[in-house]
């Protein structure tokens, strides 16, 4: 046999080998010595260090895996506010991209009234990121690298915004040193004015950065706002401060309350006329002191008799704690058993503030006794069934 031959038998026999091994091996190396069969013994030792993956930790992918649930949530959530949102457009005949918040609220108000005087009780539809709290999102990849520059900081957003503050104060700064070297003044008719306003609360700074903050770092952040703010040329700066800005409430003009009356036998007494409830009128008059005696066009409360008419009627003393310490007198004609006693509510609570404190009075208020209820029966619409309803419409 020719030494050629035995050259060739041996290469064959060493290659053989070389795959029979990468087919019992479980390493990760297997993959790349099966694309090189003539593959080396250094070429065996190399690759898998070479092609070894990094392994991410059951913690990231728990974290990654949550920030991602809650991101398709809230896509969810959204697309769900935005299909109501378009019923509602098409149910009050307005524009569904035009529509507002303030409009969805007027909808909702409109079509589903409501006497639950506590606001949070009342049907409502807000966005979702007015809903549910916000959620920070996901702060580093799979294999750890943090997406923001102060991660390590513990408070990568409060940083972020001290560190926004200090550049547009710098801006600022190199803004006025140019105008002083060319004689020009900041404009006056320009100036940024901050009265009605304040700085965001701590709480409410808290929610827009979604991190909690101590109080010297709130306090570090109001000084570096009104530093920014008493700047000359604050006013290039004002989308920048304007976000951190809450408007004051201005205090609800009280409702002028009148001084109740002294009658014959020296009780105190009020009167309110054009009490209305949809076609209803009625003009109420309350005594005090009293027993609890009601009166309604010559007779006592039995005049009503429904259980729901006696109870809207009640409901005003029942509230202010005046059961039994005012004598209530009412005169009511026009509408039915629901809009007289309507009329008489409104009258009653009315009246009742020239007895009461004023804590009572704003408590009342909120409850919703002392707003007029305009509601009124919907009109039938021509060519339709109802005053919404349609008639059934078939193509074929």
């Amino acid at each position: 046999m020719s030494l050629r031959v035995l050259s060739l038998n041996l290469l064959k026999n060493n290659r053989n080998f070389l795959q029979n091994a990468v087919r019992n091996s479980k390493g990760p190396g297997a993959q790349a010595l099966a694309v090189a069969p003539y593959a080396t013994q250094v070429t065996v030792q190399a690759t898998p260090a070479a092609v070894q993956k990094q392994k991410v930790s059951k913690a990231m992918k728990a974290y990654l895996e949550r920030a991602k649930e809650h991101d398709d949530f809230m896509k969810t959530q959204d697309l769900e506010f935005q299909i109501g949102k378009r019923h509602l457009a098409n149910m009050m005949g307005a524009d569904a991209e035009t529509f507002t918040q303030e409009d969805i609220d007027e909808a909702i108000a409109y079509l589903f009234p409501s006497g639950l005087f506590d606001k949070r009780a009342r049907p409502a539809m807000r966005s979702p990121e007015e809903v549910f709290p916000a959620r920070k999102a996901a702060e580093f990849d799979e294999t750890g690298r943090p997406f923001h520059s102060m991660f390590y900081t513990g408070k990568p957003n409060f940083f972020q915004l001290l560190h926004d503050i200090v550049e547009e104060t710098n801006k600022l700064y190199d803004l006025e040193e140019r105008m002083l070297r060319r004689g020009n003044k900041p404009d006056e008719n320009q100036k940024l004015e901050t009265a009605g306003f304040q700085l965001l609360p701590k709480d409410q700074l808290e929610r827009v950065l979604v991190e909690h903050i101590a109080d010297i770092e709130y306090q570090n952040f109001t000084n570096a706002m009104d530093r920014l703010i008493s700047l000359p040329y604050s006013y290039k700066s004002k989308a920048f401060i304007e976000r951190y800005l809450k408007p004051l409430i201005d205090q609800s003009k009280q409702l002028e309350v009148p001084k109740p009356k002294i009658d014959e036998q020296g009780r105190q007494y009020i009167t309110t006329y054009e009490c209305l409830r949809k076609t209803a009128r009625a003009d109420v008059t309350v005594r005090l002191p009293g027993t609890g005696k009601i009166t309604i066009n010559g007779q006592d409360i039995s005049y009503f008799s429904s259980e729901e008419c006696k109870e809207q009627l009640l409901f005003p003393l029942n509230y202010s704690e005046m059961l039994g310490k005012v004598d209530v007198e009412a005169n009511v004609e026009g509408g039915g058993p629901s809009g007289q006693a309507g009329a008489i509510r409104w009258g009653i609570a009315m009246s009742l503030r020239s007895f009461v404190d004023q804590e009572m009075i704003e408590s009342m208020r909120l409850a919703g006794l002392l707003t007029r209820d305009y509601r009124r029966r919907e009109r039938k619409k021509y060519g339709q069934e109802g005053a919404r309803r349609k008639y059934t419409w078939k193509k074929r």
